[in-house]
């Protein structure tokens, strides 16, 4: 057997393929923590597959496999002459992926975000329940609404957990140079693979129809959605609030792989 820089890998494949886990997942799972634990950082390239299958001691068919898997859930990103890279956050990733509103002829436009507030809190019941951390545990409750072609069109509150996000301030999040989830992967280390949305019809309040400047009792589209990193671990709980009378909610499946 080869010389392993952590010889538990291999150990931890042939117990996978005793309990009948396919090799290519062990090798995937494998991958996973190498990313996770930040060896290949994002926007680096992996070694090549055959070196791969060298360090996990399979073949380059088992590698590859694996591999599949993590482009198509947006982890890896291929490019084509170039090779393998770690997916980095930016706003193209972002509008491709995280970003599902469109006007009703279907353009999409960037948003402009405007921090409304930004603030320590609490965890509430459902908030907690998102994020899988317990009610009353500190949080920060980040506030925004994202203007479409200089209109208010998306009220955002953002719950993220304090400890996740040790000294996070105002001022990072306002001037931060690319994304939010561009500033949790560079700031933080906490990679944004995937989220989990569900959608559903309300009429705006007082403050919702204050801030999208439209009617109280005017419909609106509320998307609760939890932001998930390796392992679908939750990082984020988001409730948007969209005034639809000339945008609605457009989600490729096929194109955007559930990332």
């Amino acid at each position: 057997m080869r010389k392993w820089e952590d010889p538990s890998r291999h150990q931890k494949l042939i117990a996978g393929a005793a309990l009948n886990t396919p090799l290519y997942k062990e090798v995937k799972r494998l991958l996973t923590e190498t990313i996770s634990g930040g060896e290949w950082k994002p926007g680096s390239a992996i070694p090549a597959e055959w070196k791969l299958a060298e360090r996990f001691d399979v073949a380059v068919g088992t590698v590859r496999k694996a591999v599949d898997e993590l482009v198509g859930e947006n982890i890896l990103i291929r490019q084509q002459g170039r090779g393998t890279f770690v997916a980095a956050h930016n706003r193209a990733r972002l509008m491709f992926h995280f970003f599902h509103i469109v006007r009703n002829d279907g353009s999409k436009l960037t948003p402009e975000v405007v921090m409304l507030s930004f603030g320590n809190g609490v965890a509430d019941a459902e908030e907690a329940a998102h994020l899988g951390i317990k009610a009353g545990a500190k949080v920060f409750h980040i506030r925004n609404v994202l203007r479409l072609a200089d209109e208010p069109i998306i009220f955002d509150t953002i719950v993220i957990p304090q400890a996740l996000f040790p000294k996070l301030t105002a001022s990072k999040v306002v001037n931060r140079p690319n994304t939010i989830y561009h500033l949790y992967q560079t700031a933080f280390g906490i990679t944004v693979v995937r989220s989990a949305e569900r959608l559903r019809a309300r009429l705006a309040d007082a403050e919702s129809a204050d801030i999208l400047g439209i009617k109280v009792k005017s419909p609106l589209l509320e998307i609760r959605r939890v932001a998930l990193t390796f392992n679908d671990a939750p990082v984020e709980f988001r409730r948007s609030l969209i005034n639809t009378e000339h945008y609605e909610y457009f989600s490729d499946l096929a194109k955007t792989g559930g990332g």
